[in-house]
């Protein structure tokens, strides 16, 4: 129901996303469509905040991301400054961070070292990162919400925590309007927000014990290795980073050739073979064969990058 007032605020203002020489639309929609998502998930988590469904550490991290919202919502009605949006994005990890009590170790939490001056860095960074590359990987019809529906159900499978299948719904109202062919897009205000909350709920599970922040990582795979694999050929082709392109693998699918539906298609295909060697990681405690198993994820998502480039050279 949000979406579609939305929808029709958007035409009636001209709020709109209009096609240019990287697009992969060819007609100018809506692009607002992630405040229906911001709307029911703080709706959703204040009513289970109220009835004890979310402990209070996860609730005021999660609450962070209003003002990630504020900023990514001006963001998209005009454009601000990059440097002011990464020292939002970076106030915002950090207050999450302090809420959900830092991250344990990653993985034998029996170690006694400080090495937390360390780490903690590394993690914020991580997580202002992931924000980032969830707005990088939104630019076709439905990508962003099949992921975030399918690391939160698998989550949920782990944690059994209701707040996976809050999230699930809030992204399902919007993805109908989405699949292709997509009346709305869900914009920055969307994107971003989705990679704050997965990021949260991966290191609050993680320090719950419910599911290894290495697992989420495996997980998210898909996207972040992309994105980062992408951003690391383009430096090393001295290119301006900067400057938006489309030269992420799914672009490149979208202009071999495929439709939005079939490299949707293609995600899901992926994410199942991910799974699966979660879970032969998660039923091996034997550290060497996790780590093959892990090492075996990456390869696989690196013959994936290497058969797109055969199809259209990154160049």
């Amino acid at each position: 129901m949000l979406v579609l007032a939305i929808i029709r605020i958007s035409l009636k203002r001209s709020l709109l996303n209009y096609p240019n020489e990287r697009s992969l639309h060819n007609v100018p929609t809506p692009r607002l469509g992630g405040l229906a998502i911001i709307f029911s998930w703080y709706l959703g988590i204040v009513i289970f905040y109220y009835f004890g469904f979310i402990q209070a550490n996860l609730f005021y991290a999660l609450l962070c991301g209003i003002l990630l919202a504020i900023v990514s919502f001006i963001d998209d009605l005009i454009e601000i400054r990059a440097s002011i949006r990464l020292i939002i994005h970076f106030i915002v990890a950090m207050a999450a961070f302090y809420f959900l009590g830092g991250m344990r170790p990653f993985i034998n939490p029996e170690i006694a070292a400080d090495y937390y001056y360390f780490t903690y860095p590394i993690v914020i960074i991580g997580m202002v990162w992931f924000i980032n590359l969830y707005n990088f990987m939104d630019g076709i019809n439905g990508f962003v919400s099949i992921e975030t529906i399918t690391i939160a159900l698998f989550m949920f499978f782990f944690t059994l925590n209701p707040v996976n299948l809050l999230l699930i719904a809030a992204v399902v109202g919007f993805f109908y309007w989405n699949w292709p062919n997509a009346k709305i897009f869900m914009g920055d205000v969307g994107s971003t927000q989705l990679g704050f909350i997965l990021v949260v709920l991966g290191i609050y599970f993680h320090n719950t014990y419910e599911f290894s922040i290495v697992n989420w990582i495996m997980l998210s795979a898909p996207f972040w290795f992309d994105a980062t694999f992408t951003l690391y050929r383009r430096w090393r082709n001295h290119e301006k980073l900067s400057e938006a392109h489309n030269k992420h693998v799914y672009q490149r699918l979208v202009r071999a050739g495929y439709t939005h539906k079939q490299v949707g298609q293609m995600l899901i295909t992926i994410n199942v073979v991910i799974i699966l060697m979660i879970l032969f990681y998660r039923y091996f405690r034997n550290v060497p064969i996790q780590l093959i198993t892990y090492f075996i994820s990456l390869c696989f998502l690196y013959y994936i990058t290497r058969w797109v480039d055969k199809k259209v050279p990154f160049k």
